[in-house]
């Protein structure tokens, strides 16, 4: 079995001496070494008060560490949960305690306080100037929907993106369903639909009362498959009923071939709404995620790559489209002293505060993106000699803003994997089950990427998603890595 780097990186042998013992506790910053004899077994544990108590008693940093008495190390055997470390450390008082396999070799470091913090997938990271435009927010009474936040936050995104009209709403859900709805779709209609994504893409379908289609993915972007929606709107016109849009998404913060899915949505004359809830920041052959459908969509949750807490943004350069979303999020009031309504709306526009959290969010936006790439980049390192792992492919026309790290895992269990990593209190996914696998579409018609392989059930199925938020430590990334290699190991 390999040797997990972290405990690579703080091993010593007896040959070794008190300075490299010294430099490898500084660069390691971790406080404590692992000394090993010639077949790699456990002798004791180095810390630098060790190191220091010998200087003292006469060693000089030239000797061996095997001047180093022989002490007995308190160790674990693998498995160990980490309750039962935790348990062992109060019991012996210690903060690391060695895990070590059934030839005494160590393959795993557990500290104190790492199984003390938990690593969750993606939380929200906040900084200083959202605090700027939610005070001003307060100190001008811009409390409720509407106000200076929202109109700047709608002009500044429609800019980032590369769009000329916005509008802010309660979320990325909403923002589907308004464009749904400002497409016309009702009962009868179909719409198309990525089947590999959140069931947020989906259920606006239902709402208009719609009949949802799903199209399988590639397996070279992981998203919508040209040749599927292809193969589906040459079969819907040759039974006389084209699909009233397609949605397609952009998965993980990673666009979709838009060239081909734009041609062909042309070419039948059949609306696109690009739902870029995850893919903020990235782009498709230069252009930015999000500008390609007649509407685009995007979601400020609060594990997004920016997040308000809740919200959403509906874009479009359709500024008559824009303007009727804003009309019926605001429940269609008509311009009247009073209240008049000639058609159902609804109430879904963003409030000042949470826009003015949004405008601080977008101003560092390209450090989150950069912040993600950068982790991502981490695990691929980290795990390069890991063949078990397949990461999500990042095919040349994209540039991902890799909101979570993805991959496959070959010749293991993804549930099991997981399972092992919540054991020691770190959080991954699965990749999003397919909504024609979802209960709740068991009858809908889906159209595969073509052979014999659901592209998209199998990308479930070995699917992994990793602790990526762009507040992580390299530490941290570190620690999943391990934790991840030792889970694969097994």
């Amino acid at each position: 079995m390999p040797v997990p780097p972290a405990v690579h990186d703080l091993t010593v042998r007896q040959n070794d001496t008190f300075r490299d013992a010294l430099s490898k506790l500084q660069s390691s910053a971790r406080g404590i070494l692992l000394l090993v004899d010639d077949d790699g077994r456990l002798l004791r544990t180095v810390t630098d008060g060790d190191v220091r108590r010998h200087l003292l008693a006469g060693a000089v940093l030239s000797d061996p560490l095997a001047r180093t008495e022989p002490a007995t190390p308190v160790v674990a055997r693998e498995p160990c949960l980490p309750a039962q470390a935790l348990a062992m450390m109060d019991w012996h008082q210690v903060d690391h305690l060695p895990v070590l396999d059934s030839d005494g070799r160590v393959v795993e470091l557990l500290l104190r306080k790492e199984l003390a913090k938990p690593i969750l997938l993606s939380t929200p990271h906040i900084g200083d100037a959202e605090l700027e435009f939610v005070a001003e927010a307060f100190r001008t009474n811009w409390i409720a929907p509407l106000g200076p936040n929202v109109d700047a936050f709608e002009r500044e995104l429609a800019t980032t993106v590369g769009v000329s009209h916005a509008a802010a709403v309660s979320s990325g859900t909403a923002a589907i369903h308004l464009a749904l709805r400002l497409l016309d779709v009702g009962p009868g209609d179909e719409v198309f639909c990525s089947t590999l994504t959140f069931v947020a893409s989906a259920n606006p379908i239902l709402y208009q009362g719609g009949t949802p289609v799903f199209i399988d993915s590639e397996a070279q972007s992981w998203n919508m498959s040209p040749a599927a929606l292809e193969r589906a709107l040459a079969d819907r016109r040759a039974r006389g009923r084209l699909p009233k849009a397609v949605v397609v998404v952009n998965l993980y913060g990673q666009s979709a071939d838009m060239d081909p899915i734009v041609a062909l949505c042309d070419a039948y004359g059949v609306a696109l709404v690009e739902d870029a809830a995850e893919s903020l920041g990235a782009s498709y052959r230069g252009r930015p995620s999000g500008s390609f459908g007649r509407i685009g969509i995007f979601s400020f949750n609060g594990n997004k790559i920016i997040t308000t807490s809740g919200g959403g943004m509906l874009v479009s350069d359709d500024e008559e489209l824009v303007r009727r979303a804003r009309h019926l999020s605001t429940q269609a009031r008509e311009p009247a002293a009073h209240y008049e309504h000639t058609e159902v709306g609804y109430n879904y526009r963003m409030s000042n505060v949470l826009a003015g959290i949004g405008r601080g969010q977008l101003r560092v936006l390209d450090d989150r993106v950069a912040a993600r790439r950068a982790i991502f980049e981490r695990y691929r390192e980290r795990l390069a000699d890991v063949d078990r792992l397949e990461w999500m492919p990042e095919p040349a026309w994209s540039f991902s803003n890799r909101w979570l790290t993805a991959a496959t895992v070959r010749d293991a269990d993804a549930r099991a994997v997981i399972a092992a990593l919540s054991d020691r209190q770190i959080e991954a996914r699965p990749v999003w089950k397919p909504m024609h696998l979802q209960p709740l579409f068991q009858h809908a018609d889906i159209f595969g990427d073509g052979g014999n392989l659901d592209v998209a059930a199998d990308l479930f199925a070995r699917g992994i998603c990793l602790p990526s938020g762009s507040n992580m430590t390299m530490d941290d990334v570190d620690r999943v890595a391990d934790a991840l290699s030792a889970a694969l190991a097994a």
